[in-house]
């Protein structure tokens, strides 16, 4: 049943309708080209709507890897998506977090005690009430990771519901994010290393990144054997995720100079700052160290760049409680005047990666995107080593293919 449009819903629209967006000329295919100033009068928001939100059952999928996938620490066969879907009238909007399937429980009871029935432009007292609501279960882990999946179906929905994409939506300081391709699984023989690596470099990605920390002594050959396959034009990156121990790292650290690496994620844990420190303040330049992924909270990311522990900070909006906390992040990043990468999900972080001041980069893993592939139209490839949103889509600019992701729904 429609409510009559309240003053306010009435004041607000009329103000959107005047208000001008920057926004990049999109071509037929979205392709961004150049700057201009355009009324958003060609496409009314929808204001006039059921004002409350509800929401479709929880969807969790889980997807077999294409091969058997390791890194320093842990192995795995299979990659789960936790889906939320929320409506507002004929208006949908999609979020989901990379986790355990007992995420989607949780999910289920914020959306049911917190989000159903609420007003969708009351976003951020939403994200805060979803916050105080998991105190006593912790605000980190499986509660972050539910809470980031509605936090980001909330984005999807605003941005629908004024037909904008989300970087408009945010405001947009760039018309592209760089990308570097990830895996490299320590799982992988010496030619799938090689295919997987050299295929991206061939591409035009302008990094690539490979797991190491399982073997440690084999490191160098493998970190050689990739450098082959990419030649010298590509950057190298490589991912112990704390595998090793500080003076380990700090070891392997001079022979991975020989192959060009300049990148070094995780070389000791994430938990462990004055070891990332330590690290840091010993590598070769231009070797950078960075951490990062397992940020849940603004405290995680706070304390990590206080202690100067790391030259580029990751986030994960499908864990740091959503593209809300991801903001948040940047804004940390930006007042340290640290470089920002975005760690995962491709489809959910390209908006974000345009609107932030310091993001150089996302990382477009191998499990992610063949996901993110296979479940969605509109799925935004990468291009000259970038990833272009698409500004004639609305919101994320992504539709599930029902049929394709229904086989592995559990």
């Amino acid at each position: 049943m429609k409510r009559r449009e309240s003053a306010r819903r009435k004041e607000l629209r009329h103000t959107l309708l005047e208000v001008k967006f920057n926004r990049w000329d999109v071509s037929a295919q979205g392709r961004s080209a150049k700057f201009t100033s355009t009324q958003l009068q060609t496409s009314e928001p929808n204001l006039s709507y059921v004002d409350s939100i509800s929401s479709t059952p929880v969807r969790v999928y889980t997807v077999p890897t294409n091969a058997p996938e390791a890194d320093g620490t842990i192995s795995w066969d299979s990659t789960t998506m936790v889906l939320v879907e929320l409506k507002v009238g004929e208006v949908r909007g999609i979020g989901y977090t990379y986790a355990d399937g007992a995420t989607g429980k949780v999910a289920e009871h914020l959306l049911k005690t917190i989000v159903n029935s609420a007003d969708p432009f009351h976003h951020s007292a939403l994200w805060m009430k979803m916050q105080q609501s998991v105190r006593n279960l912790g605000n980190r882990g499986i509660a972050a990771m539910a809470i980031s999946a509605i936090d980001n179906a909330l984005w999807d929905l605003r941005a629908k519901l004024l037909h904008i994409s989300l970087v408009q939506l945010l405001g947009a300081a760039r018309e592209s994010i760089a990308v570097y391709g990830s895996g490299g699984f320590t799982s992988y023989d010496d030619r799938q290393l090689q295919s997987q690596l050299g295929g991206w470099a061939a591409q035009g990605l302008p990094f690539v990144k490979m797991k190491v920390g399982t073997h440690p002594e084999d490191d160098p050959r493998r970190v050689q054997v990739a450098r082959s396959a990419i030649g010298d034009n590509v950057q190298l990156f490589v991912d112990a995720n704390g595998a090793y121990t500080a003076k380990q790292a700090i070891q392997l650290a001079e022979v991975f100079h020989d192959s060009n690496v300049t990148w070094f994620e995780e070389p000791v844990s994430s938990d462990d700052l004055y070891g990332l420190r330590f690290v840091r303040s010993h590598v070769p330049a231009p070797i950078e160290v960075a951490a990062g992924e397992y940020g849940y909270t603004m405290p995680y990311f706070e304390n990590m760049l206080a202690a100067q522990s790391v030259d580029a900070m990751q986030a994960d909006a499908t864990r740091a409680q959503g593209i809300t906390g991801f903001l948040a992040a940047a804004a940390v990043c930006d007042a340290h005047q640290i470089a920002l990468s975005a760690h995962c999900a491709p489809s959910i972080h390209v908006h974000p990666c345009c609107a932030v001041p310091r993001a150089r980069h996302l990382e477009f893993f191998h499990d992610h995107a063949r996901i993110e592939r296979m479940f969605f139209d509109g799925f935004c490839e990468p291009r000259d080593g970038h990833m272009f949103p698409d500004w004639s889509r609305p919101g994320f600019g992504l539709e599930l293919k029902e049929k394709d992701a229904a086989k592995f729904l559990i």
